[in-house]
């Protein structure tokens, strides 16, 4: 699968279209799949390795995920980081487990603890990007949606119905594929938590 308008045109081809903002910054929530793509093209070169290549060694290895997992890759080579990326549902489960601890997987840190804290919670100077603000219900952090509600909740959300909502508070995750129904899965998820989340 091959990003942009042509077989060839790719990440970087794409991404250069996109030159002026369209409100300033701090005042908006717009969502954009680019920036997740421009944020890889980053990456890829502050690490000098392939997006693929850095979530392997420094994620995937360390929570035991018991099967590769694939991304699809565009015409120059690069992941198509807003999305694409597949994994069995256990290593999803495992990936939910790790972000509900902190970031900490059998006693180590692999991701920072206050990375963690700020990319899923909302700063007063970012209340735009608020629950109810960023959109009718949800809240958007650090490419994670943020729920509604009392305590810090958030989701990972892909294409066509697939979610891993996680509540730090108890450690509850959910992992959910294939029902493309966005109500049905946040009344699931809410009523898993208020039956188990009594963290």
């Amino acid at each position: 699968m091959v990003l942009g308008l042509g077989p060839t045109k790719g990440t970087i081809n794409s991404i250069v279209q996109f030159n002026r903002r369209i409100a300033a910054l701090g005042m908006k929530y717009f969502y954009a799949s680019i920036e997740a793509d421009v944020l890889g093209v980053v990456l890829h070169y502050a690490v000098n390795q392939s997006a693929s290549d850095y979530l392997r060694e420094k994620l995937w290895e360390p929570i035991g995920a018991e099967a590769d997992a694939s991304w699809v890759v565009d015409a120059q080579g690069f992941e198509v980081a807003h999305g694409f990326f597949n994994a069995v549902l256990r290593d999803y489960a495992r990936l939910g487990r790790l972000l509900a601890h902190a970031g900490v997987w059998e006693a180590r840190q692999i991701i920072p603890a206050q990375y963690m804290i700020d990319a899923t919670t909302t700063r007063s100077s970012d209340a735009y990007l608020a629950p109810g603000k960023a959109m009718p219900t949800f809240g958007y952090g650090y490419f994670l949606w943020l729920l509604p509600g009392a305590r810090r909740q958030f989701a990972l959300a892909g294409a066509s119905g697939q979610h891993i909502c996680v509540d730090p508070t108890s450690k509850l995750i959910m992992v959910q594929t294939a029902v493309d129904n966005i109500d049905e899965v946040w009344h699931l998820w809410s009523a898993l938590v208020e039956q188990f989340g009594q963290g």
